[in-house]
C-alpha cells in the first residue's frame, strides 16, 4: 500500500499547487463591468478619493478683492 501512497502524493501537491496559483490569479484584480469600477480585496487600504464639496465659484476671494478695487477706484474719481 505503500508504494500506491507515494504514487499519489506528487499528484496531490500538484494539483494544489495548480489550485493555488489559479486561486491567486483570479483574487486581488479590480473590475470594470458596465460602467461600474468593483474594488479589489485591499480597497479597505487604498487612499481616501473623497473630496469635500467647496464653493461654487472658485474665485470668490479674487472677485471680491476685484470688487473692491473697483469701488476704491471709483470712490477716488469722484473726489
Amino acid at each position: 500500500m505503500s508504494g500506491s501512497t507515494k504514487q499519489r502524493r506528487p499528484r496531490q501537491f500538484t494539483l494544489a499547487g495548480l489550485g493555488l496559483i489559479a486561486a491567486l490569479g483570479l483574487t486581488g484584480c479590480q473590475v470594470d463591468i458596465g460602467g461600474q469600477t468593483l474594488p479589489s480585496p485591499y480597497y479597505l487600504q487604498d487612499d481616501v478619493q473623497y473630496f469635500a464639496p467647496g464653493p461654487e465659484f472658485k474665485l470668490s476671494r479674487e472677485a471680491a478683492a476685484l470688487k473692491a478695487a473697483r469701488e476704491e477706484a471709483a470712490l477716488q474719481q469722484t473726489e
